[in-house]
Formats: C-alpha cells, structure tokens, sequence
C-alpha cells in the first residue's frame, strides 16, 4: 500500500519505534491504560526551533504543552467565541489539576517580530494581526531608537510574557488557586542561539539566566 505521508516524519517514527518506546515501553503502556497527570503547564510558541518537551528533556505524560503564535495568554472572556488556549487552561487547571503554569518565550520570535515591524497581512482573513493585537501597547513601550532591533526584540519578548502573566490572573479560577498557593505562575524565555534559559522574578521584576 502507498502511503502519502512524509517521509521525514516516517523515518521519525521507525526511530521513535525502535528507540524511544522500545525502551519505555511499559511506561507508555501504562500512560495509555490510565489517565495523564502533569503537574506543569507550559504555554510556548508554535516555532519549531523552542519545543518545551525538547528544552526540559521532558518524557511523556510529564508536561501539558500549548502552543500558539508568539505563546500568548489572552484575558479572560467568557464570550462564546473560539478560545483554544483558554480552553487548555481551563482543563489544565481545574480538569488535571496542575500546580505550575509556565509561560515560554524565546529569542527571534516571528509573532513578535510582525508586531515591531508590521508588514502587510498574509491573508485577508488576518488571523495573525488580529490575535497579537494585544502585544501592540507592550511593544510600543519597548519603543526605544538607542537599542538595536535585537536587543529590542528581545524585550518586547519578554515584556509580553509579562503581559501574559498578567492576563492569567483575569481567570478567576487561576486567580483563587494562586492566592491559596496551589498553583504558581512563571514566566520564562529561552536563547535559541545560545541554550540559554532566563527566568523572571516577578518580585524584583527582573530577568535572570538559570
């Protein structure tokens, strides 16, 4: 039989076959058997280059991944509308319970990038443009001729982080669980040239590297 499938992700597989699960085959046996229980959250970007499970050395069943364009938090809005993150969130917090959300930035971000300098949209529909309107303000606060483009890039990275920890806390059931302290929020950003992981410190309001 032909199959029309790509061939790397093929290959891929064999190798997952043959490796990976050989090795840890009764674990994923008994992961298919029960129900996942991650205990973190990771809310990261679509680029193929910043893969949490990859960054972490995260074996299955370990961390609940989302991921969208440029690893957005939105506010909360009850609206009736499609909201896929906010779904994940919801399930994640109160469906598996988890104790540590964490939102992932990284370096060279494209969604980002659209932002601090706009181009015309891809499509008429404008999906991208529409879902990081909301990075406009962080990005025109970062609004600074003396940095270079990188340098600049870089913190509206990380400044849009920030806004996304902010936009968590609009979930009410996000909210109550942090002030009980059954859940932290964390917000991260990752050096894909470099390795590197810086965390923020929400008290100090700094970035560091680990």
């Amino acid at each position: 039989m032909s199959i029309n499938f790509p061939q790397r992700l093929l290959d891929g597989y064999a190798s997952f076959r043959a490796g990976r699960y050989a090795s840890e085959a009764e674990r994923y046996r008994k992961l298919g058997e029960g129900q996942q229980k991650p205990t973190v959250m990771m809310i990261a970007c679509c680029d193929s280059r910043a893969a949490p499970e990859t960054i972490f050395d995260a074996g299955p069943g370990e961390i609940f991944v989302v991921r969208n364009v440029a690893n957005l938090v939105p506010p909360y809005a009850p609206d009736g509308r499609h909201h896929s993150t906010s779904a994940a969130l919801e399930f994640a917090v109160l469906q598996l319970g988890v104790k540590h959300i964490v939102i992932m930035g990284h370096g060279r971000c494209g969604g980002i990038r659209a932002i601090t300098e706009p181009g015309d949209p891809l499509s008429t529909g404008d999906f991208i443009g529409k879902w990081l309107a909301g990075v406009r303000d962080v990005a025109a606060i970062v609004d600074d001729e003396k940095l270079s483009l990188a340098q600049r890039l870089t913190l509206v990275e990380q400044a849009s982080v920030e806004h996304s920890l902010a936009n968590l806390r609009t979930f009410p059931w996000v909210r109550v669980r942090e002030s009980k302290g059954d859940l932290t929020l964390n917000g991260a950003w990752f050096d894909i040239s470099l390795g590197e992981l810086n965390v923020y410190d929400e008290e100090s309001r700094r970035w560091a590297v680990v």
